[in-house]
């Protein structure tokens, strides 16, 4: 009996482990370059389309290319990195040619995929909801690494915003104040760690990765989110992004 219950327990533990795609997200991390320098120029847009290609029915992605680096194209990389790792692993049936769609091509804001993670405001927790991926929420204390987050500096969502992509690595405390760590591709050095206050984001929205057997659902995606095109040329406010992100309003606190 006890055998029994022993094996039953690592049974249980191993499909723990499977679903846990935050792990997945931080070891991608863990395999993505350090500096290489930040941009947000055509050059390192060109270097992120660089960074991938087609192969049959499948990707290959070269992460050292895509430098120098920005926020949103850093994190869609890892991105990218742990749907192939989950597809390797047998978690999520083989993407075929669902993986063209997701190649980051040079786009508007708001149209594909790319242009959906890159967008002003909420363009990845947007994509999440509109996937079904896994749940957005602004809660630090449901918050754990390597959930995806999109920081606002300031109060600002669209045409004046002032934000940052990033994976989220947890808190902590510096000099008697909490802090927020987290990768991405910072300014100035690129790909990296990196900790602020806690202070001096004004707004955050969380995104993890529950369901990415769901990125099927590109299939069926109009091509062009008009909501997320629009924040180019004009302002949204974080109630909205919060709607349009599946997030209720009672969680739009910090």
């Amino acid at each position: 009996m006890k055998k029994l219950i022993l094996i039953a327990t690592i049974a249980h533990t191993l499909t723990l482990w499977s679903q846990d795609y935050n792990a997945i997200v931080l070891q991608q991390i863990e395999r993505m370059p350090v500096g290489g320098g930040y941009a947000v120029t055509k050059e390192a847009l060109s270097a992120l389309g660089a960074a991938t290609r087609i192969t049959g029915d499948s990707i290959a992605i070269t992460v050292a290319s895509a430098t120098p680096s920005f926020c949103s194209g850093a994190t869609y990389l890892v991105f990218l990195k742990t749907l192939q790792s989950a597809e390797s692993r047998r978690q999520i049936p083989p993407l075929g040619k669902i993986w063209i769609n997701l190649v980051p091509n040079p786009t508007q804001d708001g149209v594909g995929i790319w242009g959906r993670w890159n967008a002003n405001g909420p363009g990845a927790s947007r994509l999440f909801n509109e996937l079904k991926l896994g749940r957005n929420f602004c809660s630090y204390e449901e918050a754990r690494p390597g959930d995806f987050l999109k920081i606002f500096w300031t109060d600002a969502v669209g045409k004046k915003e002032r934000g940052h992509l990033v994976i989220y690595l947890g808190k902590e405390i510096r000099d008697g104040e909490e802090h927020v760590r987290f990768w991405s591709s910072n300014k100035p050095s690129g790909y990296g760690t990196k900790s602020v206050p806690r202070s001096k984001i004004a707004r955050a929205i969380f995104s993890r990765l529950e369901s990415p057997e769901n990125i099927s659902n590109v299939l069926s995606l109009p091509k062009k989110d008009g909501y997320l095109a629009s924040l180019l040329s004009s302002e949204s406010s974080f109630a909205e992004a919060l709607e349009k992100s599946g997030v209720s309003q009672g969680d739009g606190s910090l």
